[in-house]
């Protein structure tokens, strides 16, 4: 995926006799604007895609480091017989945290401690959570958490996401992603058109040419051929990265409830129980004052879920408002994951209602095993290398990326020139009418679903034209005025 000038230039370290053996084969207008747009795109968005691998590269490392860090909250020091009740291990908590309503419950199993989170209004999105020895009932710990996130993974979370910068922070991210795919697309097609116009074989496509010199070829092989292997997993990376994201992952949550191929919402109202008056105002399952201090509900609710086949990690998320069932969901994110649901009325132990992953529509089971294998926990330890291969393997190709446009910058005398300069212009003017009557309206309805990649498409277009006539400017002849008369 090479961010040079792929339009046919003898590369500078080419031997001339070469040159003039095989003279350069004028591109195609495709390939001229393909080739431009990859070259602006790989030089001024590399720095966000740089960004966003090191800070990937660290997010995944979490695991351990929560281990690390965290273990004597997170793990038992020793695994027991039968554990205490829900119900001993929800009134350890509250007397160790008095304040705040209770959101949900994790009870712990094998080395897990029992985690049970309190939601206060000062704390905003984040939350507390106090970490209870299943077996002894003792209290090991409390952490402040963002959806269930230890303090270091949310900091580095944070970091990837935004760069501690806020809301402001997270347009750095959706303009990588929204940018990454169209580079790795366009590397791939620039780099097969370059293997066939030299009659190469089909396996360079995949191996860095060897016996080229070393210099601006040799680089562009290692930066191509790392791009095509990495290719799949990056658009990957780009897709999901999307769904998330600030403007095009709102529009992508449009799209999914305009085809009703979200997440099903799992009805949680009590047979002969109106629903009470909500605000929606309610966050990470926040129960209503006073819904969640029966102790005794807990092993109820467990009890319930268990007999319903919920099996596994589990998280009991008591009512908003009272009045309403329950909420017991899995929470297994490895492969096979475990993510059925079910609404339990806390009184009787009776199921209400139930959600199966299995029945969820296609699109909201690939959005959430998607979101999972991003974050690298979908298969465990292997899904951390294979992000920390991509992350290791995007850095070397920006890094030999902005090698190349450093190796071809002029070095004769008379053509210094501190950079390479951009491919030739007029891509544009050269494409049939047919593919300007497809391309505007696609590019439009890019811009609109991925708004990032629309803004600054057009600040690539307004530059262009801008060092264009500038570039016409210099070239525009000076006119010499007449010799006065009889001089």
């Amino acid at each position: 995926m090479s961010v040079t000038d792929l339009s046919g230039d003898p590369a500078p370290d080419a031997p001339a006799a070469t040159q003039t053996a095989r003279p350069s084969r004028e591109p195609t207008p495709f390939a001229a604007l393909l080739t431009r747009l990859h070259f602006y795109a790989g030089i001024l968005v590399a720095p966000f895609l740089l960004v966003a691998a090191l800070t990937g590269l660290a997010y995944t490392i979490t695991p351990q480091l929560d281990q690390v860090l965290y273990g004597d909250q997170l793990a038992v020091a020793a695994v027991g017989g039968q554990p205490k009740t829900l119900a001993h291990q929800v009134t350890a908590a509250r007397a160790a945290h008095p304040d705040g309503t209770i959101a949900s419950v994790a009870p712990g199993a094998g080395d897990r401690t029992t985690r049970v989170v309190f939601s206060m209004q000062e704390l905003g999105e984040k939350q507390h959570t106090v970490y209870v020895d299943p077996y002894t009932g003792e209290v090991t710990g409390q952490l402040t958490t963002w959806f269930g996130s230890t303090p270091a993974t949310t900091w580095l979370n944070d970091l990837h996401r935004n760069l501690h910068l806020g809301e402001v922070g997270r347009h750095y991210s959706e303009i990588a992603a929204s940018w990454l795919w169209l580079l790795v697309l366009g590397g791939v097609i620039l780099w097969w058109r370059r293997r066939n116009a030299t009659r190469a074989r089909t396996a360079h496509l995949l191996v860095p040419d060897l016996s080229a010199r070393k210099g601006v070829r040799r680089t562009r092989g290692w930066h191509a051929t790392t791009g095509v292997w990495l290719a799949v997993g990056l658009l990957f990376l780009s897709v999901t990265g999307l769904t998330w994201s600030r403007y095009a992952g709102a529009n992508f949550g449009a799209g999914l409830d305009l085809l009703r191929a979200g997440t099903p919402q799992l009805s949680t109202t009590l047979d002969g129980v109106p629903p009470p008056a909500s605000d929606g105002g309610h966050q990470h399952g926040d129960a209503a004052p006073g819904t969640a201090d029966n102790p005794a509900s807990y092993d109820t609710v467990l009890t319930s879920a268990r007999s319903a086949g919920l099996t596994g990690p589990t998280e009991i998320s008591p009512a908003a408002e009272s009045g309403l069932a329950w909420t017991v969901a899995q929470v297994d994110n490895t492969w096979p994951v475990a993510r059925d649901r079910i609404a339990v009325d806390p009184t009787t132990g009776a199921v209400t209602a139930r959600s199966d992953f299995a029945d969820w529509p296609l699109l909201a089971q690939l959005s959430s095993l998607g979101i999972q294998a991003h974050m690298g926990i979908l298969f465990g330890p292997i899904n951390q290398i294979l992000l920390a291969a991509l992350a290791l393997g995007l850095l070397c190709v920006v890094v030999w990326g902005y090698r190349m446009w450093w190796q071809r910058r002029p070095t004769r005398a008379d053509r210094r020139a501190p950079l390479g300069a951009p491919p030739a212009r007029g891509g544009v003017r050269g494409l049939p009418w047919w593919a300007l009557l497809l391309g505007v309206p696609v590019t439009v309805a890019l811009g609109w679903a991925l708004p990032w990649f629309g803004v600054t498409l057009l600040g690539f277009l307004l530059v262009d034209i801008a060092l264009g006539l500038l570039a016409r400017r210099r070239r525009r002849p000076v006119p010499v005025s007449p010799a006065p008369a009889g001089s």
